[in-house]
């Protein structure tokens, strides 16, 4: 047996032991082995899979852009509606016992009874 290049020379034993069995040289594989096959296979369906709930899933890109954007809107609601409690809180604190505020007295008692003064005129 002879060395070539550190690969064994064509005088291989496995090969000759095979051609005398067989009738046939040995021969290496032209196609890939089919379990390579269904490895990336699997492998790339997986990362599909995975890129594909990164961006359109319950926890994705796209979810997180309509939470931010659901976040602001619900951020200006509460400011408006602070200003509406603020506003609230100024006139009931006016028409409180401890301060009392004639004009605003007299505006509320023309919007919600009605009355009117004599000397004033109703124009509709």
């Amino acid at each position: 047996m002879r060395i070539t290049c550190g690969i064994l020379g064509p005088d291989r034993p496995a090969e000759a032991a095979h051609k005398a069995e067989t009738g046939k040289p040995m021969t290496s594989r032209k196609r890939p082995a089919l379990g390579v096959l269904i490895y990336s296979a699997v492998a790339f369906g997986l990362c599909a899979y995975f890129t594909f709930a990164a961006v359109q899933g319950d926890y994705g890109l796209f979810r997180r852009a309509e939470i931010d954007a659901q976040n602001r809107e619900l951020t200006e609601q509460l400011a408006g509606l602070e200003a509406k409690v603020a506003r609230m809180e100024n006139l009931t604190h006016r028409l409180s016992d401890s301060y009392l505020d004639l004009d605003l007295l007299d505006q509320q008692a023309r919007d919600v009874l009605g009355l009117l003064r004599a000397d004033e005129i109703v124009i509709r």
